[in-house]
């Protein structure tokens, strides 16, 4: 940053950090113990697609590398757009298992970036599930790619598009030893429907 960066208040973006991944397998112990949250074993990539046959091969090169293990029993990821045209990657493990579930968010994130396609990742999302009374209730971790941090996402049970703001802040309290999370609660954006939620 420069002396006119300063001087104007501009300030370098925050560079991707997606070794922060690697810290959810912990902080699902912690979500556990603190709110009754356990890992569901899905979790998913959202990026925006690009037409081309560079991002189409790169795209076959995900699928080969995280449904090598199908032959074994493993469950083959699925791709699927969403309504704004965003493309997701939903990868599923046992629920006990969220350190292998990171391990191939984490792959899929470093191939698109090693690939040149960085800019197009905006985040990943690792599924949780907590008993609340007779209704389960679902919990995201979402790490935004461009910011490298992460916020909480908890839809109400049901059909309306509405968010249980107060989990999210007690989430976010129970959290903030474990995952970098992101302080500008404007940026936590919701995911209405992500694959993996």
């Amino acid at each position: 940053m420069g002396l006119l960066d300063a001087i104007l208040g501009r300030s370098k973006p925050v560079r991707p950090d997606l070794d922060q991944l690697f810290a959810v397998p912990s902080a699902a112990l912690t979500l556990q113990a603190a709110a009754g949250f356990t890992p569901t074993g899905l979790g998913s990539v959202c990026f925006a697609g690009v037409e081309g046959g560079g991002f189409a091969r790169l795209q076959d090169d995900v699928r080969e590398l995280l449904d090598a293990d199908t032959e074994r029993g493993g469950i083959p990821v699925e791709f699927s757009r969403d309504a704004y045209g965003y493309t997701w990657l939903l990868a599923r493990h046992p629920a006990d298992d969220s350190a292998a579930l990171v391990n191939d968010l984490h792959a899929v994130n470093t191939l698109l970036q090693d690939g040149g396609f960085g800019p197009q990742l905006l985040c990943s999302l690792i599924g949780f599930r907590g008993a609340e009374g007779a209704e389960s209730r679902s919990l995201a971790l979402v790490y935004l790619y461009k910011r490298g941090t992460f916020y909480p996402f908890a839809p109400l049970p049901g059909d309306a598009e509405k968010r249980d703001n107060q989990l999210e802040l007690q989430v976010r309290g129970v959290l903030g030893d474990d995952l970098r999370v992101e302080k500008d609660l404007s940026r936590w954006f919701p995911v209405w429907g992500a694959p993996g939620l």
